[in-house]
């Protein structure tokens, strides 16, 4: 969530009003904040007041029992009453009002970075920098088709055991997914990420503080009343360190996350029901930073240029793009997307979306650093979070880059992983 200090302070609320406006919302919930704040405050303190009355008033009781003035003892008492009464009452509504401040502050974006592009459609997303692989593409099959010349995806059957968008891998591609997965894993592991397989179940109560509110009917599926299915490692590994505090020099934490995700993928009917490119279930490697705030800016283009580095090992063409305000998720201060090329219509697609989200999931899960306050604040580390490999969506890519007449040329970097350097097709 947002810092509300932000929201409290004149200079900085109309920051915060400007970023709205820049996401495609309206200033209204940042004034209910601010209102319902101000309101919050001045309840609190006016229960402080009575509480000190209350505090008298026992002390007062206490010296007439002791001098048995019982008639002044029964009229102080019934005073003291009427007090606690009032506490309580005012205590019940300062609760109900901290919970719709927390919700009209959860809906609150967080802060876009001043390098974000003002726009509300993708159309105007700016080109950081492309590259361009020389290897040539020998065929122009696409993906869905060189599975199955492969025979490598059953997506008959695996719709008949899982519904809409199940599949079924098979043997080579089956291997060289196994493969792609370990390979991501190194990669990130000799540059000092930590590995990490998270739970793909997460609490309710946990997974709120990390999952956009709209996800929860558009993405997210739930198993009972009290867990939900991962979409992402992201959201265990943002939430790894809740409630705990972090030395200084314990900073920064590297960790590649490597998990099965599951997304309803609602609002995307019809859309890619070809193949392995959009599914409910699908493997991610993910790259997740942990540092102290002043260092955020650094590691988000550490984390892209880890990415690009990935992407070029395995000699694909891509275009790095930065994300417009108006396509923005909540968390995210700024937001890159590598987007690889898919020759057989000469498209570039997404695999990749790296995101510095600062102290916006760090807050909702009261992630710190350090010890005591700077100039009276709670400090809170950065969080950051980057696909390093989209295991699905990377093989279809793969697959078109690589595909010859005969079959599928096994990229050099992955060789040693799948044991092979050529697949050829069975039909």
């Amino acid at each position: 969530m947002i810092d509300i200090n932000l929201i409290r302070k004149d200079e900085t609320r109309d920051k915060v009003i400007k970023s709205e406006l820049k996401r495609g919302r309206d200033k209204n919930k940042v004034i209910q904040v601010y209102e319902l704040d101000i309101k919050v405050i001045k309840l609190r303190s006016e229960k402080e007041q009575l509480k000190k009355q209350s505090n008298f008033l026992q002390k007062e009781m206490a010296n007439l029992k002791k001098n048995n003035k019982e008639e002044d003892f029964t009229a102080k008492l019934k005073e003291r009453n009427t007090l606690e009464n009032k506490i309580e009452v005012m205590e019940k509504e300062i609760k109900e009002l901290e919970i719709n401040l927390l919700a009209y502050l959860n809906e609150i974006g967080n802060v876009l970075d001043d390098e974000v592009v003002f726009s509300l459609t993708e159309e105007d997303n700016k080109l950081i920098r492309e590259y361009q692989t020389d290897r040539k593409v020998l065929a122009n099959l696409p993906y869905d088709m060189i599975f199955k010349k492969v025979e490598g995806v059953d997506l008959e059957r695996g719709t008949k055991l899982a519904g809409h968008r199940g599949f079924i891998l098979k043997e080579e591609i089956a291997l060289l997914k196994t493969a792609l997965s370990n390979y991501a894993v190194a990669f990130a592991r000799e540059r000092k990420y930590l590995l990490v397989q998270p739970p793909v179940l997460m609490k309710k109560e946990i997974i709120a503080k990390t999952a956009q509110l709209s996800d929860f009917d558009d993405q997210l599926y739930s198993v009972g009343d009290e867990y939900y299915l991962i979409a992402t490692s992201e959201q265990p590994i943002s939430m790894m360190f809740e409630d705990e505090r972090f030395n200084p020099q314990d900073l920064p934490l590297k960790y590649i996350g490597e998990s099965l995700c599951f997304r309803k993928e609602a609002g995307a009917h019809g859309k890619d029901n070809r193949g392995i490119f959009r599914v409910h279930q699908f493997d991610k490697i993910e790259q997740f930073v942990i540092c102290a705030p002043e260092e955020s800016k650094f590691y988000f283009q550490e984390m892209v240029k880890t990415a690009e580095e990935f992407y070029q090992s395995l000699k694909i063409s891509y275009k790095l793009i930065s994300i417009v305000s108006g396509a923005m998720n909540d968390a995210a201060a700024i937001k890159y997307d590598l987007e690889a090329l898919f020759p057989h219509k000469d498209r570039y697609r997404e695999l990749v979306s790296v995101s510095n989200c600062t102290d916006y999931q760090s807050r909702s899960g009261e992630i710190r650093f350090g010890k005591g306050k700077i100039k009276g604040e709670k400090m809170y580390v950065h969080m950051l979070n980057g696909t390093l490999c989209a295991v699905q969506r990377t093989l279809c890519c793969l697959v078109e880059n690589y595909q010859t007449n005969d079959g599928i040329v096994v990229p050099e970097v992955l060789r040693k992983y799948y044991g092979a350097d050529f697949i050829p097709f069975k039909n």
